[in-house]
């Protein structure tokens, strides 16, 4: 579902050590967390390695996702759902990341069901496919994080 991570202690030893100075990684990091809930392995990779070799081109990079990213007319649910179905129509694999960025800002399995729908009228059957894939994926990975967030809820008392 997630591409692996690279190996970041590699990118600094071979391409450099992130060196932009207005932002910290972990500035940078930050809006991928609250949107998602983790930085995705290809971002982690851009804002390494970018941020070592151009990172004015990373700055330029972040303003135009940002602006993009949350138009004023649009809250950010509804722009993660149209990203999730614009990504559905390549069968991209940053889709699921999109998905997840909805359900966190509160869509509904309806809703992603439907924007599903949507790609499928124009893509096919292999975008119905692969986004009931990615559903059953995240329902998987929520589930997952309910039961470690018990578990560790019940360690404590």
């Amino acid at each position: 579902m997630i591409p692996p991570r690279v190996n970041i202690d590699l990118v600094r030893e071979r391409i450099g050590a992130y060196a932009e100075q207005d932002y910290t990684q972990d500035e940078r990091f930050a809006i991928y967390k609250e949107l998602i809930g983790f930085v995705p392995p290809r971002i982690e990779a851009r804002i390494n390695v970018t941020g070592a070799l151009d990172p004015k081109l990373l700055e330029l990079q972040e303003q135009m996702r940002a602006h993009a990213m949350y138009p004023k007319c649009f809250d950010v649910k509804t722009s993660q759902l149209m990203l999730f179905g614009m990504l559905m129509m390549d069968l991209n694999d940053a889709a699921p990341l999109h998905a997840i960025a909805a359900r966190r800002a509160g869509a509904t399995w309806e809703e992603l069901q439907a924007t599903i729908g949507l790609a499928f009228l124009f893509r096919g059957l292999s975008a119905a496919n692969r986004g009931a894939e990615i559903l059953a994926n995240i329902a998987k990975r929520e589930a997952d994080e309910e039961a470690t967030a018990k578990a560790g809820a019940n360690s404590v008392n």
